[in-house]
Parts: C-alpha cells; sequence; structure tokens
C-alpha cells in the first residue's frame, strides 16, 4: 500500500502560480520584439539594476577575470570539463552517419548536421552557476556548433569570475554579462546588436522555462528545464541522515524546487522530519531549502520495491536517487527519469558539478518523453535519397499508384514523369 505523508503543493496552486508567471514572460518577450537593445537596457535596469556600457564582455575583460581567480580554481574548472568533454565525445561517436542501398539503384542515407548557433543560458543570482557553462558550452562545441554565445547575469554588480572563466574555457565566441528573460530573448529575438540564434539551451528559473517554452519554434530548445527536482529512492539499508543530506542539498537550488522521499522503510519515513529540522538548523542556505521543503516536499512510504518503481515512473522526477539493496534492479526497470545516480556511493551533486554526465535534465514531468541535454540535442539528423534512372522507373510506378488511392494528383505526376522519361514508356 502507497501511504503519502507528506504532500507538497497541489496542481492547481502550481497552475495558477504557472498562469501569472506565463503572463509576465509574454508582455517581456513583446517587448524585446519592439524595441530590441533598448528593451534589454531597460529590463536588465529593473531586475538586475544592471546598467553597464555594454553588455558584451571584450576579450580584454574575460582574460582579467580569469586572471583574478586562483589556479586551483582554474585547474577545478579544467578538471570538470575535461569529465564532460569526454563523455559527451563518446556520445558523439555513437551517432553515424550512413548510406544504404535498400533497392538496387535506390541509395537513402543520414547525416547528423550540428546547429549553427546556440545561444547558452548560465543561471546566476545567488548561485553562480559554473557548471551550466561546462554542460551547455563545452557539450555544443564537442558536437561542432559553429557559433556559441552564451549568458549569465551579474552578481551583485558584477562579473561572476568564475562562471565567465567557464564559459571562456568551454569555448563561448561571445559572452554576455545579462540575466533572465531578457538574456533569452535577446538570443533568441536578436536585437539591433546581437544576431540570433538557432537553439536555446541551459536551465534556469520558472522565468527563463517559460520563455523557453513560448520561443519555441521561433528557435529550437534544448528541453523544458525549469526548477530543479529530485526523487530518493530508499530501503532500509539506508538511513534518514544520508535521505535529509541529499533532499536538502537539491532543495537549496530554490523555494519551488520538489524534494520527494520514497521509501519502504517506516523508520526512515517517520523520521525524516526531525532530520531534517536537525540539518536545517546549520545548512548555510536552509533559508531557501526549508521553504522548498515545507511547500513542496514529500515523504511516500510504500510496502515493496515494486509499488516504489510505480511511484517513481508516475513522479517522473529530474533526478532520481536510488540508494537499496539492488539499485541496478531501478535502472533495469525504471521508464520515467531525467538521471539516475545508483547507490549509496553516489549523489546528485556529483552529477551536477563534475562527474561528466549533462546536467540540465528534463522536469515537470517532461522525463516521461525526453532525456536530458546531451550532444545529440545540437545535431539534426537528416535523411537524403538518390535514384538511379531504371530504379526511378520502378519505384515511380509503385508512387504513382499510391499516390492515386490518395487523390494526389500532383504527386501521382511526379511519379509518372520519371516512369515517362526514364522508363521507356509512354503513360503509366
Amino acid at each position: 500500500m502507497i501511504r503519502y505523508l507528506k504532500k507538497g503543493a497541489t496542481e492547481a496552486e502550481t497552475a495558477e502560480a504557472d498562469r501569472k508567471v506565463r503572463h509576465t514572460v509574454e508582455a517581456i518577450l513583446e517587448d524585446v520584439a519592439q524595441r530590441g537593445d533598448a528593451a534589454i537596457r531597460d529590463l536588465s535596469i529593473r531586475f538586475d539594476k544592471w546598467e553597464p556600457a555594454r553588455f558584451r564582455l571584450s576579450d580584454d575583460e574575460i582574460q582579467a577575470l580569469i586572471r583574478s581567480l586562483p589556479d586551483q580554481t582554474i585547474e577545478d574548472i579544467k578538471f570538470a570539463q575535461a569529465q564532460i568533454r569526454r563523455f559527451a565525445e563518446a556520445q558523439r561517436a555513437s551517432l553515424q552517419d550512413f548510406e544504404i542501398e535498400t533497392l538496387p539503384g535506390i541509395r537513402l542515407g543520414q547525416k547528423n548536421i550540428p546547429v549553427n548557433s546556440v545561444g547558452c543560458y548560465v543561471p546566476g543570482g545567488r548561485y553562480p552557476m559554473v557548471a551550466s557553462a561546462h554542460m551547455s558550452v563545452v557539450t555544443a562545441r564537442v558536437a561542432g556548433v559553429k557559433r556559441v554565445i552564451a549568458c549569465t547575469p551579474p552578481l551583485n554588480g558584477v562579473a561572476p569570475a568564475a562562471t565567465v572563466a567557464a564559459m571562456a574555457l568551454g569555448g563561448a565566441d561571445e559572452i554576455y554579462l545579462l540575466g533572465g528573460i531578457q538574456a533569452v530573448a535577446m538570443m533568441a529575438l536578436g536585437t539591433e546588436t546581437v544576431q540570433a540564434v538557432d537553439m536555446l539551451v541551459g536551465p534556469g528559473n520558472a522565468y527563463v522555462a517559460e520563455a523557453k517554452r513560448q520561443l519555441y519554434g521561433r528557435v529550437g530548445i534544448d528541453l523544458f528545464a525549469g526548477p530543479t527536482e529530485t526523487l530518493i529512492i530508499a530501503d532500509d539499508t539506508c538511513d534518514a541522515e544520508m535521505c535529509a543530506t541529499d533532499l536538502l542539498g537539491q532543495a537549496e537550488h530554490g523555494p519551488t524546487s520538489p524534494a520527494i522521499l520514497l521509501t519502504t522503510s517506516a523508520k526512515i519515513a517517520e523520521g525524516i522530519e526531525v532530520e531534517i529540522a536537525r540539518q536545517l538548523a546549520r545548512l548555510p542556505t536552509a533559508d531557501v531549502a526549508s521553504v522548498a521543503w515545507r511547500d513542496h516536499g514529500q515523504v511516500i512510504l510504500c510496502d515493496t520495491d515494486e509499488e516504489m518503481l510505480t511511484e517513481a515512473d508516475r513522479i517522473a522526477s529530474e533526478h532520481v536517487q536510488v540508494m537499496t539493496r539492488d539499485p541496478r534492479w531501478f535502472l533495469a526497470n525504471m521508464t520515467n527519469y531525467g538521471a539516475l545516480f545508483l547507490g549509496k556511493e553516489t549523489n546528485v551533486a556529483y552529477g551536477d558539478k563534475v562527474i561528466g554526465t549533462n546536467h540540465t535534465l528534463p522536469t515537470k514531468k517532461a522525463a516521461r518523453y525526453t532525456g536530458g541535454l546531451w550532444v545529440g540535442k545540437f545535431l539534426k539528423t537528416c535523411t537524403y535519397q538518390q535514384v538511379d534512372p531504371a530504379a526511378t522507373a520502378m519505384i515511380g510506378e509503385y508512387c504513382s499508384r499510391l499516390c492515386a488511392i490518395e487523390n494526389f494528383a500532383g504527386h501521382k505526376e511526379q511519379a509518372d514523369l520519371r516512369v515517362r522519361r526514364y522508363g521507356g514508356k509512354n503513360t503509366v
């Protein structure tokens, strides 16, 4: 039996919050579309109190920021990027162009073509999200994208040096100190001074995620990546301390970040609130994490692993951390998740920062139909065909008859013309 010991926000409450965000984003995107650079500047002043001479950082400014960082910070950034690059290269190698002859004289193939230009949004604000630069910029470069631009907001009125360093070391061609909806709009729509991109990638808050959703179609996007979600799956081989640590480790992302405990252990389920309170008392980010847990935390007690599996697939969480006797059983059987973290020895922070897999992952149940950002998101798998004269006469007869079934006279004539030209017949 599945018992919900603690429930988060209701769907109605979430829908109302989404509606308010949607209307705000619509107005801002329209403003940028109409006024371009002037709107970008006004919005930056309004939301970030940021009004530089220009938003794009010069090469000298970028190098000065890199030099301002300790050597260890630079080495750590390079280490993390090496891991992300290595995994992305393995993904790219798994995608092959090919051509086959399906029938004599008929050659069909596919090519994996990189998107020409990509805009990478790297969140900032309270937390300078250095790792998001690795995940988007480095992966786009491995895919072969020709132009990669990146935006991140100022941090208390100054450039976040480590984030800018990560963008530059990752290979960004243009770096802008600009955040929020206005940054996403600038990259997607273009302005008098910024050329629009073909695709937007990167995580962000609810406003950034909604802006990407509304811009989809005008540009491509990676996926809908809103506020961070985490799901802990635990049995009695785990303990409340580890569960609470890993729940709060993701809840600190923001006050709307869902953190869910799914367990077959009554001891953990009944003791988690006390442990959460104990850890919040000493957690420096408790002001954020406590609100996320209060409003969006859940505790679900199940009797069996099979029940936990059913619930986990229903929840379709962005991050799923499995701390059970046999974590690979969930790997073999789960179908809806952004990324799995198997065993007590691993955790979501590894995936977020350094281990090599991408941390831009689906939220709000999007894991039911998509995975996360990966090198293939930057590639268009395009098909082509070429037909020899004898083959076109043969395949054309089939095509003609099939077009006639559907009453497509123009389509039929396309086939009939080839049959007449190359088949040595006057009519079909």
